[in-house]
């Protein structure tokens, strides 16, 4: 692990430390180059990692403030998340309408007479392809979805036809690339990779968008409460 990786790992651990004592502001930069006996610059990567994440916030003068709220969010970081947009861009590969199959027309609440869009695309980051997303969204609700849209940020394209998002729900699992997908990503078959599954909720429930993604370059930080109640249920005999 690299020295402002570390530094980001070990802030993370006591950031979330819970309880009322917790501390509201960071130590100075020279201060934590100290502790860790590491460059003030190691130092600084690691801050604006954290802010880039949104777990803290750099005032210019003043210091390096803990967000609160963040503290209460399970999933602090991953490895496309913490890059900025123009970091990353997009490239469509294919987009047509379908009819929904049975397990789609229960996700998105269908009948067998209406029709979803499912799309393709190479997502790069610094230039280098990383990710292959194959998408569905009801046609219905996204009657102008294009390629303009696709190469860029869905989220924003959904709040700005006026939804509310209420949360994503995912999943992953370890995977191969098959030789489609490493052509894709200039990568060789069965290297392995990441398939993450996003099903993104809007405020009362409805399923906007789901989406199987193929991640050959996928690094994750959670912090994840104790619970008390799964350990307990994990223990019970068979």
């Amino acid at each position: 692990m690299k020295k402002n990786e570390f530094v980001t790992q070990d802030l993370l651990s006591k950031i979330y430390q819970q309880g009322d004592a917790a501390p509201r502001k960071l130590p100075p930069e020279r201060q934590l180059a100290d502790e860790y006996g590491v460059s003030r610059f190691t130092v600084r990567q690691a801050l604006e990692k954290l802010a880039s994440i949104g777990v803290v916030r750099i005032v210019q003068g003043s210091g390096c403030w803990i967000n609160e709220q963040a503290r209460n969010n399970p999933l602090v970081y991953n490895s496309i998340t913490e890059k900025r947009f123009d970091q990353m861009r997009y490239r469509m590969i294919s987009l047509h309408k379908k009819r929904p199959n049975r397990e789609e027309q229960q996700i998105f609440g269908l009948t067998d007479d209406d029709f979803i869009w499912q799309f393709c695309r190479l997502r790069y980051v610094d230039d280098s392809p990383v990710q292959i997303e194959v998408s569905r969204m009801p046609s219905a609700a996204f009657a102008d979805l294009n390629q303009q849209v696709i190469e860029r940020s869905l989220q924003q394209y959904v709040l700005e036809k006026g939804y509310h998002i209420s949360h994503m729900l995912t999943t992953y699992r370890a995977v191969n690339v098959t030789r489609e997908q490493a052509e894709l990503l200039g990568c060789k078959k069965g290297s392995p990779a990441m398939l993450i599954n996003n099903r993104g909720i809007l405020a009362g429930g409805q399923v906007y968008a789901v989406s199987d993604i193929i991640d050959i370059n996928y690094t994750c930080t959670y912090v994840i409460p104790h619970n008390r109640d799964n350990l307990a249920f994990r223990q019970q005999p068979g």
